[in-house]
C-alpha cells in the first residue's frame, strides 16, 4: 500500500484540537489492516515529520435509523490512529 491509500483522512473535532496543542498528537482516519509500522512510515513520506508513538483503535460502526425504512442503518467501521510527533514539529494544514 502507498502511503495515500493508508492514511485517509484527518479527523478534526475539539478533542483532538485539544491533543494537537498540548501533546502535539494528530488524529487520522487510516487504512483498517494497516498496522502501526505502516502507519509510521506513511506519516514520515506524508508530512516530514519524527514520529514518536502511534495508538490504534477500531471505531464500530454506529446504528442510525433511516426515515422511510423499518430496517435500521450503521454507518461504516473505520480504523483511527493517534500520532505523537517530536516536539517542536508541526504538521501543516490538520
Amino acid at each position: 500500500m502507498n502511503p495515500y491509500e493508508i492514511v485517509r483522512r484527518p479527523r478534526i473535532s475539539e478533542k483532538t484540537v485539544h491533543l494537537q496543542n498540548k501533546f502535539s498528537a494528530y488524529t487520522f482516519e487510516v487504512h483498517p489492516s494497516a498496522n502501526k509500522i505502516q502507519i509510521k512510515e506513511a506519516i514520515k513520506a506524508l508530512f516530514k515529520v519524527d514520529v514518536v508513538a502511534i495508538n490504534t483503535m477500531n471505531c464500530r460502526g454506529k446504528d442510525r435509523r433511516m426515515r422511510n425504512n423499518r430496517q435500521p442503518g450503521v454507518t461504516a467501521a473505520w480504523k483511527k490512529a493517534i500520532v505523537k510527533i517530536a516536539d517542536g514539529q508541526k504538521i501543516e494544514g490538520v
